[in-house]
């Protein structure tokens, strides 16, 4: 009788995915509202099927989100499951960012070993910007894991020969592009050179698989598109960003090119915006608060850091921040402070600035030493250059996937700290791998790379000195005699190769594992911002921006809840910033005219008569900041409609929440990100559309 085998329980990665889940998921429930642009879609997409299918951003099915519904899709799920919560709609980011940890592992360990996967595994759950962006509902994470699926179902169709796998790898990556479009396709070349170099078949039978799966992978991407595309404009919402009502514009346009080359879409006025909406403030990232403060509730506390001062490296801990508060952001810091939201200076080097590389480059030499000596180890096996091994085409792959998502951020010009995610798997899988092969290269070589695993010690110490240095010396130098000190015994021992060796190495790993793993806490520590999420000591002193995004003037509601009870929308607003947090208070409709960035030209002025005339809308409140001059709708507004006087709606309040702390203007519509600083702005205007 044949004896079943029994796997056995690997503990560490056990230990792995408890700390995974503790990162993104602890304190969650502390965020109501999280980022209020999707929290307010999912409360839409709660209330109708059409909503659900289109990914409408208000109950009406106005206009849709900038993005297509897949991940959306799946927090809906949630909320109908467990109610509208800020936790509900995170959820299925945190389950996806703790699944994205064991796929890794379990992609990382057959060819590699355990050791790798498990520092594989450990490497993603402890990669600042991906705890960062799991603990929200931006949709990052759950495009990360889709696309590591398919990269599971491509060691299948590898392994075993079968297309069907093959197949799947593809259409997944089909599934990531209605997830968030073409940065779905940045992993494209991997997938096509890993096949090509690894299946064992012949290269005709290899093209003709991947031209099939490359079409069924179009397909499945186009699929959601097309049929919106072609859905007549009148049954449906209009597509939010875009200037043509497409989604296939969205698609190419200001979720494509756009991203490489610089925003265009948002940045030129019309439909009810102008230049100043997309204008970031001095920050870290630029970062905006999705929906404006309020005089007379917040659903939570925190405040958007705004000062824009650099922060000035104290002689204090990790704990960052400059002088008097004064914690500031990437978008000034030392290094690299150019780039629209804070990304730093486009270049071969732009991963390695302060802008960006505290998100993601805290072992990104250590990955690269580690290609290094995947590829001599697996050459010494064979002695043939050109004789691939298992080993060797996994790391190619790997490389694969992050050579060209590198490049696309060292170039890019529209992109927010939290893309960067898309980095996260590639470093972590061969940071897991590449480690082992440089603890094997050292133990087994007298020559030269022998010697690569201290060098590759001593170069991510110093890397990782240069990004703490910008918030706290004490914190650099201790970083710095640890792994500094330990690369140096490393060099000293090599030739005796003591039995403590490898305990010498483990704690190399360990040291440079110590300020990621500082930085993963600080979003649960300190509050992150769940608009544009970021991890890093910063977020102490800015309170990390996400909880003045949700508050709403309730004598506003109650005003117009009294006023405009038979109409379809309770008030209509320039954009979806001022619109979102009273979506997800009240459950009905507030018209957001431009869209997100307020310039989409969704409505004119016939078209907004008409509204008015049957009775589907009645006041529009007009942002002081925002009033789009160029808009004809707007200036028909102004010209035409009745300004209500502001004691009648709560606009003369002013007073400071205490939580907050973010002082309110007299409108009660606040100042936090895109309608201004926390510091307040002037106050906008209540018209009644006659």
């Amino acid at each position: 009788m044949e004896m079943v085998k029994k796997r056995r329980i690997d503990w560490f990665l056990i230990g792995i995915a408890v700390l995974a889940a503790f990162l993104n998921f602890w304190g969650v429930w502390n965020d109501d509202a999280v980022n209020p642009y999707y929290t307010a879609a999912v409360t839409s997409m709660t209330e109708s099927w059409s909503n659900f299918f289109y990914g409408a951003f208000d109950p009406s099915g106005f206009v849709t989100v900038d993005k297509p519904p897949v991940a959306l899709w799946l927090q809906t799920i949630s909320a109908l499951i467990f109610g509208i919560h800020g936790w509900s709609v995170i959820l299925p980011q945190a389950l996806a960012g703790v699944g994205s940890v064991l796929l890794l592992y379990f992609l990382v360990k057959p060819t590699f070993g355990s050791w790798a996967a498990r520092i594989a595994a450990l490497v993603m759950a402890t990669t600042p910007i991906a705890v960062a962006v799991s603990r929200t509902n931006n949709v990052d994470s759950i495009l990360v894991f889709t696309l590591l699926l398919g990269a599971w179902a491509l060691f299948k169709a590898v392994k075993k020969g079968k297309i069907g796998f093959l197949l799947l790898a593809f259409v997944l990556i089909g599934v990531g592009f209605n997830v968030k479009m073409l940065q779905a396709y940045m992993v494209v070349p991997a997938f096509l050179l890993f096949y090509l170099i690894a299946a064992k078949l012949n290269w005709k039978k290899k093209l003709v698989h991947l031209v099939i799966a490359l079409v069924m992978m179009l397909g499945v991407s186009v699929s959601w598109a097309v049929i919106v595309d072609n859905t007549s404009a009148s049954s449906r919402p209009y597509i939010g960003s875009s200037q043509t009502n497409s989604v296939l514009e969205l698609a190419f346009g200001y979720n494509g090119v756009e991203r490489l080359l610089g925003q265009e879409t948002g940045m030129s006025n019309g439909g009810g915006g102008d230049n100043s909406q997309m204008t970031p403030p001095n920050s870290r990232s630029g970062s905006y608060s999705i929906a404006p403060d309020a005089s007379t509730e917040s659903t939570q506390g925190g405040q958007n850091n705004m000062s824009g001062q650099p922060p000035t490296p104290p002689s204090g801990g990790m704990n960052g921040g400059g002088p008097g508060g004064q914690g500031g952001g990437n978008g000034s810091k030392m290094m690299g402070s150019t780039g629209m939201f804070g990304t730093g200076t486009a270049g071969p080097l732009r991963l390695f600035q302060t802008a960006l590389g505290d998100q993601i480059s805290w072992l990104l030499p250590m990955a690269l030493f580690g290609i290094a000596a995947i590829f001599i180890a697996s050459w010494r096996r064979a002695r043939r250059f050109f004789q691939w091994d298992t080993a060797q085409k996994e790391m190619i792959f790997w490389a694969a996937w992050l050579v060209p998502v590198a490049g696309f951020f060292s170039v890019a010009g529209f992109f927010h700290h939290y893309y960067l995610i898309m980095l996260a798997p590639a470093i972590a899988a061969l940071t897991g791998a590449g480690f082992m092969a440089l603890l094997n290269l050292y133990r087994k070589n007298t020559g030269v790379p022998g010697y690569l695993l201290p060098s590759a010690v001593a170069i991510t110490t110093g890397l990782q000195m240069f990004f703490i240095a910008q918030y706290s010396i004490l914190g650099m130098s201790f970083i710095g005699v640890l792994g500094l000190g330990l690369a140096t015994t490393l060099f000293i021992i090599k030739a005796k190769q003591p039995a403590w060796t490898s305990w010498i190495a483990v704690a190399s790993l360990i040291a440079l594992l110590l300020a990621p793993m500082y930085w993963a806490l600080t979003p649960m520590m300190y509050g992150g911002n769940s608009s544009l999420p970021e991890a890093g000591p910063q977020l102490k002193t800015s309170g990390g921006g996400a909880f003045a995004d949700a508050s709403v003037n309730e004598t506003l509601i109650s005003y117009l809840e009294e006023n405009s009870a038979d109409t379809e929308f309770l008030f209509g607003t320039t954009n979806a910033s001022t619109a979102a947090p009273y979506i997800i208070k009240t459950g009905k409709s507030v018209m957001a005219l431009g869209g997100f960035n307020g310039t989409d030209p969704i409505l004119t002025v016939k078209e907004l008569k008409q509204m008015i005339k049957d009775g589907k809308i009645k006041y529009f409140y007009l942002p002081s900041n925002n009033k789009g001059s160029s808009s004809d709708v707007v200036t028909w507004i102004e010209e035409n409609g009745t300004k209500v006087d502001s004691s009648e709606w709560g606009g003369e309040t002013t007073s400071t929440d205490a939580t907050t702390s973010a002082s309110t203007t007299q409108d009660g519509f606040g100042g936090g990100g895109m309608q201004g600083g926390p510091s307040g702005q002037s106050g906008g205007t209540l018209y009644k559309l006659n």
